[in-house]
Formats: structure tokens, C-alpha cells, sequence
């Protein structure tokens, strides 16, 4: 008795049908965009948690810039005087 009361020859005569009737391409790219599926699905997931982390590094990234804008500003200021 294998999994469930199905025996290891049924489950190698199932996997033999699916092969013959998707091909090995088509299976093979059904686990990629699977695999990829559940990447992205654990990230959105992780990336829920860290909104607010994400938006105040983005806050301070947005003030860094404003900073450094002026004082290009007042260095453009002076050259011209």
C-alpha cells in the first residue's frame, strides 16, 4: 500500500499519462510559473508587514534629495554673482 491506498505502479501510470498528454515543456514551464507564483505570493506577503518601514526609508530618501537640491541651488546662486 503506498499514499492513501494508492500502490507506487498507479502512481508511475498516472504520471505516465500526465507526461504523454502535457509534455515534459509544458510541464516544466506549469512548475516554473508555479514556482514563480509562490515567490512573488511570500514576498507580497512580507513586504505587507514592512509598508510603513518602506514609507518612512522613502520619506527620508525624498527629504535627503530636497536637502541636496537646495544646496545645488545656492551653489548655482553664487556662480552666477
Amino acid at each position: 500500500m503506498g499514499i492513501g491506498g494508492i500502490s507506487i505502479w498507479q502512481l508511475l501510470i498516472v504520471l505516465v499519462i500526465v507526461i504523454l498528454l502535457f509534455g515534459t515543456k509544458k510541464l516544466r514551464n506549469i512548475g516554473t510559473d508555479l514556482g514563480g507564483a509562490i515567490k512573488t505570493f511570500k514576498k507580497s506577503m512580507k513586504d505587507d508587514g514592512d509598508d510603513e518601514e518602506q514609507k518612512q526609508i522613502e520619506d527620508e530618501i525624498s527629504a535627503a534629495n530636497d536637502i541636496k537640491s537646495t544646496g545645488a541651488e545656492k551653489v548655482e546662486t553664487e556662480k552666477k554673482t
